[in-house]
């Protein structure tokens, strides 16, 4: 089933990903998170499987699959099993592997420090646009959940054609500086939330809620 195209925010989103338990999920819902992420890849830490994924509850939010270099029948099954919304694909997925997960249901990760210069990244983002929901910029040339910050005033001003998410490295200590550098349509963080691989801590998930959606003052 394709989900319907997801509108542009007008609040930034947030995404909390390597949900591994029932635990952090309420406390991400608690604290107003947008998107789940479950990983699909089995040499990470934080992998879970399809059956584990589909039986945390998560209303109210956007579930996400992370896929590595899976070919498309196989995230098209797990994303069936595990009652997913969107696919993250972390593979150098082209439009036609979008296409057949469906445009309205991938999240496609680029990383900026692969390109010379931010023409080319936004060439990238344009000819993938059509292909895919949302695109979220990662640190480093590959991977993920690897803790590795990245240059954000680079992004400063981007054009892009869907909604965007910065990730790489943010947390709490690392999210002002971020979101002084530059303005994506959401932040999407992992290790800096946990006091473990796989395990969040939940004063960190409010810690860097209340910095992305600082509560409304009194008179406000």
């Amino acid at each position: 089933m394709t989900a319907p195209q997801p509108p542009r925010p007008t609040n930034p989103l947030v995404k909390v990903c390597g949900i591994t338990r029932q635990a952090d999920a309420d406390a991400c819902l608690e604290a107003g998170v947008d998107m789940l992420g479950f990983i699909f890849h089995a040499p990470s830490p934080r992998c879970v499987t399809p059956t584990l994924a589909a039986a945390l509850h998560t209303p109210g939010a956007l579930r996400v699959g992370v896929f590595v270099r899976q070919p498309q029948a196989e995230v098209l099954r797990i994303m069936a099993e595990a009652r997913l919304d969107l696919a993250q694909l972390c593979g150098d997925n082209d439009p036609a592997f979008c296409r057949a997960v469906g445009p309205g249901r991938v999240l496609r990760v680029f990383w900026p420090e692969r390109y010379p210069a931010r023409a080319a990244l936004e060439d990238d983002l344009h000819r993938l646009g059509p292909a895919m929901a949302y695109a979220l910029l990662d640190a480093g040339t590959s991977g993920g959940g690897h803790g590795r910050t990245q240059d954000a005033e680079r992004l400063r001003g981007l054009t892009c054609p869907v909604p965007w998410l910065l990730a790489g490295g943010l947390s709490p200590e690392t999210l002002p500086a971020a979101m002084a550098a530059c303005t994506p349509a959401g932040y999407d963080l992992n290790s800096g939330l946990e006091s473990a691989p796989g395990i969040k801590d939940h004063a960190r998930i409010r810690a860097a809620l209340a910095l992305i959606r600082p509560p409304a003052q009194p008179g406000s």
